[in-house]
């Protein structure tokens, strides 16, 4: 099996002059790509970097991110993209976690950076005009040097870090050969042709915006960045670009469509899409398949500790669904309270999900966290704190997390079911459902909505007791806001709407 280095060497071989990268007015080919990676492994190594050492990178998606990203491939570095957002003691912990030999970091981190102990210690290369850096990003390495791969399938890769939302971030470290076969699987599964172009704004410290690089740089694409997304600027930039297919969380279509700049004439380059990182609202799946008209519209749903989970490549034709196992998986749905892989919950039955973890796709457990993988692998699955269920059809459905499962009088509720019923209701442009504590009942099912237009709680019941849902499913309580908090990858942080950590609407 090739590496990474190698994978990007055969694109550039069989398509040198092919558009690899477009970062603003820069655009590179392939010929040229190589030759700034090559400049860059020479200035890594002037560094004092060794193969199997860990950089860390706290860059946003530009040419300087998606070029260590690769020259790191070919030193046999291990990159490890930090979250550009980390305040000073969180870039600490993963620093350490990590124990980098470097960091790479701009401006916009460089207030973190400069905050952090243990970076203070480290060689600090910033890029373009970050303060406190010790050496320059533009001006190091030698580009005329050519530099053969030197990782093999399986060295590590990518250390990445998770959201951190239950405890501190946990360390995922990737082989080559993990990332070379989720790659190849992404094409495959959302049948990419050569030479698409793709928005790459999934950030790069995420498995989504990895997958993307990677998937573009196979077929001899082209990766367009854009460094923190902005509606205005992404319709721009696919409409000038020609972007052929889209991958983002659900929060960046709902923010596209709601854009005055939207149209769909303007994105007519667009025929395939995708989705992943959190469910995607039944109102809103319509809205978006209406606008876009996509010949291929998936629900993808994996982790970073096992890329592809499952597959719905036709999303909008069984909504909710996420479909059946990828091409290098096997899923299962456990009863809730199981210890063993082997206790099958009932079809239909809502359950933990659990993924092989002998796929080609697979981690194989946590950096320095054994209590983590402890938790997490057992028997040879991993346990994804997932909650779901089973059709009659064969076909997956997730309803959300264990520890967001809302018990009222001792009943279970889905948050995702009661979300999506809301969802269809013209009035709501966004919703999530938490459970708030109850003296009685222990939880009390509580609604809160993102308003499109003027609308009622009365009418909102209303809607809900016409709904499939059953009457002890039903909000109880109902909370207007002017936003839904959520991560840098829009997934719903349901822990503060139950602190009370967000803004109200004005009612």
């Amino acid at each position: 099996m090739f590496d990474l280095g190698r994978s990007f060497l055969a694109s550039a071989e069989r398509s040198p002059q092919a558009i690899a990268i477009i970062d603003g007015c820069q655009r590179l080919n392939y010929s040229e790509w190589h030759a700034e990676i090559c400049r860059v492994v020479d200035g890594l190594m002037a560094q004092g970097l060794h193969k199997g050492d860990r950089l860390a990178i706290v860059l946003q998606n530009r040419l300087a991110m998606a070029t260590v990203h690769w020259a790191c491939q070919f030193a046999g570095i291990v990159v490890t993209p930090l979250n550009w957002r980390l305040k000073a003691e969180e870039l600490d912990y993963c620093l350490m976690n990590a124990e980098a030999r470097a960091i790479i970091f701009e401006e916009v981190s460089a207030a973190a950076v400069a905050g952090s102990d243990v970076a203070a210690r480290l060689p600090r290369i910033g890029v373009g005009a970050a303060s406190g850096a010790t050496f320059q990003y533009e001006t190091f390495g030698n580009a005329r040097r050519q530099y053969s791969p030197r990782a093999a399938p399986d060295d590590f890769s990518l250390l990445l870090y998770t959201s951190g939302t239950t405890g501190p971030p946990k360390g995922v470290p990737r082989r080559h050969r993990a990332e070379r076969a989720a790659a190849l699987a992404h094409i495959a599964q959302n049948l990419y042709g050569f030479g698409e172009r793709t928005l790459g704004v999934m950030p790069l410290y995420h498995t989504m915006g990895v997958r993307s690089l990677l998937a573009m740089t196979l077929i001899d694409g082209a990766f367009i960045c854009l460094p923190r997304f902005e509606a205005a600027e992404a319709i721009r930039l696919i409409e000038r670009e020609q972007a052929t297919n889209l991958y983002l969380v659900p929060t960046l279509y709902h923010d596209l469509l709601g854009h005055a700049d939207f149209t769909p004439e303007k994105m007519r380059s667009v025929s395939k899409l995708a989705f992943a990182g959190a469910p995607m609202a039944e109102g809103l799946l319509r809205r978006v398949e209406a606008a876009f008209q996509p010949e291929l519209f998936v629900n993808h749903y994996g982790s970073s500790e096992v890329y592809t989970f499952t597959i719905n490549q036709h999303a909008t034709q069984k909504p909710g669904s996420a479909g059946r196992a990828g091409l290098n998986q096997r899923v299962r749905v456990i009863r809730l309270a199981a210890e063993s892989p082997e206790e099958l919950a009932e079809i239909g039955e809502e359950g933990q999900i659990i993924a092989d973890l002998s796929s080609d796709e697979a981690f194989e457990g946590y950096w320095r966290r054994p209590d983590a993988g402890a938790r997490a692998l057992r028997e040879g699955w991993y346990f994804t704190g997932d909650t779901g269920f089973i059709d009659r059809d064969g076909d997956l459905f997730v309803t959300g997390r264990v520890d967001d499962m809302i018990i009222t009088g001792g009943e279970n509720v889905s948050p995702a079911e009661v979300e999506n019923v809301l969802s269809l209701h013209p009035a709501v442009a966004e919703c999530a459902v938490a459970g708030l504590p109850h003296e009685r009942l222990g939880h009390r099912v509580t609604a809160f909505v993102k308003r499109a237009v003027e609308i009622d709680t009365a009418s909102l019941d209303t809607w809900c007791r016409a709904s499939s849902l059953a009457d002890y499913k039903r909000p109880r309580d109902w909370v207007f806001v002017a936003e839904i908090p959520k991560s840098p990858v829009g997934k719903v942080l349901r822990r503060k709407l139950i602190a009370g950590e967000f803004e109200r609407d004005a009612e």
